[in-house]
């Protein structure tokens, strides 16, 4: 066989060379890629892992900060405490709860009278889990009240039509959670699902103002029915004092109250998560001609005046809005939040069909305050004010700035 030539070789040998060398350059140039890709994505994991970071140290920081309130304003109450007095005065630690907003289980209620000794049991074990999670020095011998406020009538009639219980089981549940101890009470407000807020007010501003209370734990709360409560005790510096129990940590309102940094009690399986529906006394709806579908609400009359209980009789000589006082709207159409021992309105008279459709026609002249500061009404159609205004989108008194219905969805355009 002849030789191959030099010229050749060398250019065969230069070749594979530089198919080599474009191989290995293409493989150096998708490993850059790769690897420039894994690095932006590492970037962006660090970025995720840099806020979720600083949100934690946030949150960390909120939760030092409520339990340094909590800790400076027990410290003052303690160190301001008499010597020789305190021995004479046990530390109280306080459970009120709003028994209509805060249900307990339907597992306590069906059980009957053990039901209730075994709810207050949890209970009570709870708060003591909470209070032994926190340094500080008791004095004495502790005295633990629980105080349950709630309407009988309406709760059980509440309980029965959503069949959590019996009236029976639910009689016998309050008799052995009063019965659990001397210090736990069943207080029955009566008549009105507001009647209970008033009663509660009273007993925070009183109760936690005392120097020998160390904690008042709180369950069943609204918020804009008690915020100006607790904006009153932290502005006092006494809202350290207050801790406020939740079904679960999903039911927390926590948003609601970062301002306050009001220390919480999550106590599962006690109480119901859900809250349930409402039942009230309602009038079947009115079928008359000047009570049409935008003033009715779909029937929305709510009670007269309880069976049994007597009450006061509309003035036939003067108009209701000129009644001395007027009839509340919101209490004979809805629910009055302000409550009969705080509304300036009467919630006592004994109205006919004829004035409650009157009521309700005359209420949906005046606008929802909700809708008038643009915020969505929590009612919607349920609602007995007026979403819209009676004189529509042509409204005279809107083209001079005087119209009362100021909300942007209350002048909608008819086509």
């Amino acid at each position: 066989m002849a030789a191959q030539p030099v010229g050749e070789a060398s250019q065969q040998l230069w070749d594979e060379t530089l198919s080599r060398l474009l191989n290995l350059s293409a493989a150096t140039i998708r490993r850059n890629t790769d690897l420039e890709s894994r690095v932006a994505e590492l970037e962006v994991e660090l970025l995720v892992w840099k806020q979720a970071h600083s949100v934690a140290l946030e949150a960390s920081e909120r939760e030092n900060k409520a339990h340094n309130v909590q800790m400076a304003a027990l410290n003052r109450q303690i160190s301001g405490l008499d010597p020789v007095k305190s021995q004479n005065q046990n530390p109280l630690i306080l459970c009120i709860i709003h028994g209509d907003e805060l249900v307990f289980n339907r597992e306590f209620l069906t059980e009957g009278y053990h039901g209730g000794r075994a709810a207050a049991q949890q209970l009570t074990k709870a708060i003591a889990e909470h209070l032994s999670n926190e340094d500080v020095h008791l004095y004495g011998r502790l005295s633990f009240w629980i105080t349950v406020y709630l309407n009988k009538r309406n709760l059980s009639e509440t309980l029965v039509l959503n069949n959590v219980c019996s009236e029976e089981q639910f009689d016998s549940f309050l008799t052995g959670f009063g019965h659990a101890s001397p210090r736990f009470s069943v207080i029955d407000v009566g008549f009105g699902t507001e009647s209970a807020e008033p009663k509660i007010k009273e007993y925070l501003q009183t109760f936690i103002y005392f120097p020998q209370t160390l904690r008042v734990f709180f369950g069943g709360y609204d918020v804009s029915t008690y915020m100006a409560t607790f904006s009153a005790l932290e502005k006092d510096e006494i809202l350290g004092k207050l801790v406020l129990i939740d079904a679960n940590q999903q039911t927390g309102l926590v948003d609601q109250f970062q301002i306050h940094a009001i220390p919480r009690l999550w106590v599962d399986g006690l109480f119901m998560f859900e809250r349930l529906p409402k039942i009230s006394r309602m009038l079947t709806p009115l079928t008359m001609a000047s009570f049409n579908s935008a003033a009715s609400n779909g029937g929305l009359i709510s009670p007269q005046s309880p069976d049994g209980v007597l009450g006061r009789v509309i003035d036939p000589s003067l108009p209701l809005h000129k009644q001395n006082p007027p009839p509340c709207n919101e209490h004979y159409l809805m629910t009055c939040s302000k409550g009969a021992g705080m509304c300036k309105y009467s919630h006592d008279y004994i109205l006919t069909s004829e004035q409650l459709v009157s009521l309700a026609n005359n209420a949906k002249k005046a606008p929802c305050n909700w809708l008038k500061n643009g915020v969505q009404c929590p009612y919607g159609e349920k609602c007995c004010w007026g979403h819209v205004c009676p004189n529509g989108p042509k409204c005279f008194h809107l083209s001079k700035g005087k119209c009362w219905f100021k909300g942007e969805a209350m002048h909608p355009d008819s086509s």
